[in-house]
């Protein structure tokens, strides 16, 4: 009985850590296509790409710890889409090599909300 609750919470602790490393690698995705799909949106390399990803998920758990609310373009109307794109802005001033600008993580916002909505996951910006 002992020996399957410990195998039991082995894998429930693997399980977990494959569903972050799977989340971050949809996130990393999204970011990515959104990028190349938005003008005035640019990310140099494989590194920036996986640095923004990493910084966009610490922005949106704060702020949702904060506030309650999500960075999500489509899941919490205006207020999320708005978030959203000052999340995308504001992620240039902690990663070298993401740029972009206003009017582009404006674009970016909605992109990343429909590239995310037919991306399988749950996926939070």
């Amino acid at each position: 009985m002992a020996d399957n609750q410990v195998n039991t919470q082995e894998n429930s602790g693997l399980n977990t850590v494959w569903q972050i490393v799977g989340r971050f690698i949809t996130a990393a995705i999204v970011l990515g296509i959104t990028a190349f799909f938005t003008p005035g949106f640019t990310i140099n390399s494989i590194w920036a790409l996986a640095l923004a990803t990493i910084v966009l998920t610490a922005i949106d758990f704060l702020i949702t710890k904060f506030t309650g609310l999500h960075a999500s373009a489509f899941g919490k109307g205006f207020v999320g889409f708005v978030l959203a794109a000052v999340v995308l802005y504001v992620t240039q001033y902690f990663v070298a090599g993401y740029s972009i600008s206003w009017i582009a993580a404006i674009i970016g916002a909605l992109v990343y909300g429909v590239v995310d909505y037919f991306l399988p996951g749950d996926q939070t910006l």
